[in-house]
């Protein structure tokens, strides 16, 4: 008997990735292919519509041959969040590019908007202040620059379309944790919002049918990389992924994806405009009902680590944490990350990096801890503004390269004052992707089910006494304040 297994694909920023898992919700194979990015001008960032679905195909292409005996019972999507493009209804053909999410080719037209006044009203119904980095406005920029003259045209995220090439254009559909990032979808009623539409100028008609995140959207038509008939059984957002690969089904539970930045996510009963510096969204849907959460955004994490490795003449990132590792404390050093401005909760895009505290006790082992705390100290802001306008923190789960860093975590744990739980597995939003397609083909009976599937190792609990945390996070409050100019 063939081994059968779900089929999950990871569309990234910069990479397609796919993967098969088994009802043991083991990854048997996966393969992968690099999405091409350009740079038009500064601050202009997009790709290729048809560049994606060639990484795609050649991702798919490469998972089964690694595994060619499976059999394949269901495909679940994953996908870089944000990031809009337009294409023709009738030709399948796309016109102008993707407008990634790191784009900021409309930051005019947000702040005029801004200035407008009409952020708060943005804001309480799609849970998103006004950003270049949400699609509506990017949206707006294609229509008026390579819209047809027929308007027939479908807007759409990532997913929506591969969705529309894996069912051969016979489907333009998304899900709900894709719709609430398009800054067009009214969360608290679950609707395309006409009064949004009508302020960014999109006709809802472009707009893709809204589902279930675990729903069969339709069927493939066969390709070289895909064979007919597979059921599209799922689409989610990558952050809202890896937090349903981590089974994190409880009321409060969250995750931290830790990266180059980090993403900090935690459930929420229901839809509650966010605390300042916070922003609501979908985590998922199932069966009709949305799971909403509260989401902050770091722009700086992993990624300080190799410039202070550099700078403190090191040759790697390993030997910056035995250097920070080596004392017991930053003697009074803090460092703010502040390289490109502050993310969440702050919202500082002209704050700078900063290292303040320093005395004649100071050594390099102290800049290295003080480096490897601003990890802890970030995470730390976002859950404690979380925690204004949401009910007590669940299990909180933890998952990218970092992760699997001991030190690290045990600090994350010891300033947030709450246990942390590692992933064992490195691909959480392919895993993700793959668990709501089973779920909505049977392949998985219930959440339950997958709940029992979600690998993790053992728990990281706090041991930090309360006044050395209080001494340290008031150092780290001081120096951010620093950071803003928030003290001169």
């Amino acid at each position: 008997m063939r081994q059968r297994a779900v089929l999950a694909i990871d569309e990234g920023t910069t990479n397609s990735k796919a993967v098969l898992v088994s009802e043991a919700g083991e990854i048997i194979a996966t393969g992968s292919a690099p999405v091409p990015t350009q740079y038009p001008q500064s601050g202009w960032v997009q790709q290729d519509a048809d560049e994606i679905w060639s990484a795609t195909q050649k991702a798919i292409t490469a998972c089964r041959e690694a595994a060619p005996a499976v059999e394949i019972t269901a495909l679940g999507i994953s996908n870089q969040r944000e990031s809009i493009l337009i294409w023709d209804r009738n030709t399948g053909e796309p016109l102008g590019p993707v407008i990634t999410w790191q784009c900021r080719r409309t930051t005019a037209a947000c702040e005029a908007l801004r200035q407008a006044g009409h952020e708060p009203n943005v804001v309480a119904r799609t849970g998103l202040p006004l950003d270049p980095l949400f699609p509506p406005t990017k949206a707006a920029w294609l229509l008026k620059n390579h819209g047809n003259t027929s308007g027939d045209i479908c807007i759409g995220t990532v997913d929506s379309w591969l969705i529309w090439k894996l069912t051969g254009g016979r489907v333009h559909a998304t899900d709900r944790s894709n719709a609430a990032r398009t800054q067009l979808f009214n969360l608290a009623e679950s609707r395309w919002d006409e009064t949004l539409c009508e302020l960014f100028g999109v006709s809802p008609a472009m707009l893709p049918d809204v589902r279930d995140s675990a729903h069969v959207f339709g069927k493939t038509r066969a390709t070289t990389a895909i064979p007919a008939d597979i059921p599209v059984a799922a689409a989610i957002g990558d952050s809202h992924a890896a937090l349903f690969g981590h089974g994190a089904f409880g009321s409060g539970d969250g995750k931290v994806t830790f990266g180059t930045g980090s993403s900090v996510m935690t459930t929420i009963s229901d839809f509650l405009v966010p605390p300042k510096g916070i922003t609501t969204t979908i985590a998922w849907s199932l069966d009709g009902r949305s799971t909403f959460a509260f989401e902050g955004n770091i722009l700086v994490s992993a990624s300080i680590f190799p410039w202070v490795a550099e700078m403190l003449g090191l040759d790697s990132v390993d030997a910056l944490m035995e250097l920070a590792q080596s004392v017991d404390g930053a003697e009074g050093v803090s460092l703010v990350p502040a390289h490109v401005g502050l993310g969440a909760p702050h919202w500082a895009p002209e704050a700078r990096g900063l290292i303040c505290g320093l005395s004649f006790g100071a050594k390099p082992p102290h800049i290295a801890r003080a480096a490897a705390e601003s990890m802890a100290f970030q995470v730390y802001d976002v859950l404690a503004a979380m925690s204004q306008g949401a009910q007590q923190m669940g299990r909180l789960f933890v998952d990218g390269g970092p992760s699997r860093n001991p030190f690290l975590m045990q600090m994350v744990a010891d300033y947030i004052d709450h246990a942390v739980t590692p992933c064992r597995n490195s691909e959480a939003s392919a895993i993700g992707a793959a668990f709501l397609a089973g779920l909505a083909t049977g392949f998985w009976p219930d959440l339950a089910a997958i709940a029992k599937l979600a690998k993790h190792d053992a728990e990281i609990p706090p041991r930090m006494t309360p006044e050395a945390r209080e001494t340290g996070l008031a150092a780290w409050s001081n120096a951010v304040a620093r950071t803003t100019f928030e003290v001169y």
